[in-house]
């Protein structure tokens, strides 16, 4: 069998995202799939101010939800992540960030083959220690853990260069007409969008590997994970 590209279009602060990556992850692995995995940059917020803003806030400007639906949703948001095996803790994790420049960073992680292993690193800063990942401060702190020269990351997150790929990233999504995420790419050619089940992803990446011809093909699907 060939190895597997998977891409994941992702944004850092969409609570679908983590989801959606352990369940396709942990499908992955049942399947025993051998697989290279990348992230491609998707910012719901491209305007958001480098401070952020309270997920209360925000909510109620959006959509105009009470507290008392949004602590609902939460509620049910935290059980589906606790069943992907993801945690979030929104006692600690209350504002939405800017996340341009931690898109940048996975960018350069990439070239070091870092990152998954950044990805989850901020899983946790965030959704679990609600850690402002818009700071530069605590990007150098994953960075470093990671074994990665604090020099370097910083010349990294003021490269032009870097920002020059990034953009032409973000202008090969335009393609997709993506609507919400996460959403991933397999192998060039498949599209899926949503966080779907680990028994959804076993049962489409299996019709994938029995299509060697590439008849095979997944229809833009609708989901709720637009409200992050």
């Amino acid at each position: 069998m060939s190895k597997f590209k998977i891409e994941m279009i992702h944004d850092l602060v969409c609570s679908w995202c983590p989801i959606g990556y352990k369940n396709i992850m942990t499908a992955i692995n049942n399947l025993g799939l051998e697989f290279d995995f990348h992230f491609l940059p998707y910012e719901l917020n491209p305007n958001m101010d480098k401070k952020g803003e309270s997920i209360s806030s925000y909510f109620t400007r959006q959509y105009d939800w009470s507290e008392h639906k949004l602590n609902d949703y939460q509620t049910s948001l935290i059980n589906t992540a606790n069943k992907a095996g993801v945690s979030m803790n929104f006692n600690k994790r209350t504002h939405y960030f800017n996340t341009h420049a931690v898109h940048k960073l996975m960018h350069w992680a990439e070239k070091f083959n870092k990152q998954i292993a950044l990805n989850e690193k901020l899983i946790k800063a965030y959704f679990e220690q609600g850690l402002d990942i818009n700071n530069i401060d605590v990007l150098l702190n994953l960075t470093e853990e990671l074994g990665l020269d604090k020099t370097s990351t910083i010349q990294a997150l003021q490269s032009s260069k870097l920002e020059q790929e990034v953009n032409r990233k973000v202008e090969r999504l335009k393609a997709f007409k993506i609507r919400s995420i996460p959403a991933f790419i397999i192998n060039e050619n498949t599209f899926m969008s949503g966080s779907h089940s680990v028994g959804f992803f076993e049962e489409n990446l299996s019709k994938i590997i029995n299509d060697p011809e590439n008849q095979y093909a997944l229809k833009f699907k609708e989901t709720s994970d637009a409200i992050y």
